[in-house]
């Protein structure tokens, strides 16, 4: 039976001989941490939530009741207050999964010490306050913009790193803090999981992508131009050395992202250390194909109009995801067309996202 080495805290078996084990998520009321979160429930363990609800919405809880067929423990705390986030973990938990952080490449531009002051200090504080309570096994919210825009894909994770933007740049921060942490303490057990383009929705429609004010990615702008939320969609460029000239990129579904989290676990139930692994499908879509593709999956048509490219925008970008196949034995299962029936489904269901649900 795989024994998570975590002190006083030992993982209760179920039934099929699988471990019943207490895990916090941060950042757990978010898009990705939530589906999580469900996925997790799915799972038979036990989940406390600690989120600010700075970038996530409170009435996402009541659903993920209703998804995972009882109450996650819910606690509104930010990272960075040591005393509120060292108290959640005195409860005893035999890992941690890490999604609180800012996520806004734009915004990380115009603000890098609030990203710098959340996503690293507020780890900082996270890793201190898990030592202490003899918490060693966290799975880390990472992200492909920590390769950067010169690398040629498909990107496998032994490519040199060299984000362009503050918050790339805090992600491979944390990234170098925990590889050494691994190295100083080696009982520690830590995965980094690398995400590319997380899209759709839990295919309930129950729970999806609400980001705040005007989206920063594609799926969420298509599917609120589809509703009517937004007039048109801009597309950055036309004419890159792709087969149709607009950028490719790696989408994922957000469950599979959740279960490649799930697998992440189970992987750090086996091995210590530290290890980076990419999670995508390995394969490119052009903004144009998921136009497309969402038009076939909603029937409606997307307006959209060709701007000039993004400073910073790489033409292509994909997974190489053996590594995940081999040591998480995880693979993406669902295609694009699943990606935009499930998000057009949420966006249907929630025209205006969980902004006119009331919290409780």
């Amino acid at each position: 039976m795989p024994n998570f080495g975590l002190g006083v805290f030992a993982p209760e078996p179920q039934s099929d001989g699988s471990l019943i084990i207490r895990i916090l998520v941060t950042g757990g009321a978010g898009y990705i941490g939530s589906h999580t979160v469900v996925e997790l429930l799915a799972a038979g363990h036990e989940v406390s939530i600690v989120d600010s609800l700075v970038n996530a919405h409170p009435a996402v809880l009541p659903r993920l009741a209703r998804l995972g067929g009882r109450d996650p423990d819910f606690r509104q705390v930010d990272i960075r207050d040591r005393g509120a986030l060292g108290s959640v973990l005195e409860d005893g938990f035999d890992a941690v999964i890490h999604f609180a952080g800012r996520k806004a490449v734009g915004e990380s531009v115009s603000d890098p010490l609030g990203y710098w002051d959340t996503n690293v200090a507020g780890t900082l504080v996270l890793l201190e306050e898990m030592r202490r309570t003899g918490v060693r096994t966290l799975v880390f919210s990472s992200s492909a913009t920590v390769y950067g825009n010169t690398a040629v894909a498909p990107f496998d994770e032994t490519l040199p790193t060299a984000p362009i933007n503050p918050y790339g740049e805090t992600k491979l921060a944390v990234e170098r803090i925990l590889e050494a942490l691994a190295v100083a303490e080696p009982e520690w057990r830590i995965s980094s999981l690398r995400y590319f383009n997380p899209v759709g929705a839990h295919p309930s429609g129950t729970i999806g992508e609400d980001p705040n004010g005007i989206p920063d990615n594609l799926m969420p702008y298509i599917t609120q131009v589809a509703v009517g939320r937004r007039e048109r969609l801009s597309v950055f460029g036309d004419d890159y050395e792709t087969p149709d000239g607009t950028g490719v990129r790696d989408y994922i579904h957000v469950v599979d992202l959740a279960l490649g989290h799930v697998a992440a676990l189970d992987y750090l139930a086996r091995n210590t250390g530290y290890r980076v692994h990419n999670l995508g499908t390995g394969r490119g879509y052009s903004v144009l194909e998921v136009i497309t593709a969402f038009e076939q999956a909603s029937g409606r048509k997307i307006a959209y109009e060709v701007a000039g490219r993004r400073e910073g925008d790489a033409a292509a970008a994909w997974a190489d995801t053996r590594r995940a196949g081999e040591e998480l034995a995880w693979r993406a299962q669902r295609d694009i067309d699943a990606m935009c029936r499930d998000a057009w489904n949420w966006q249907r269901q929630n025209p205006n996202g969980y902004g006119n649900e009331p919290t409780a």
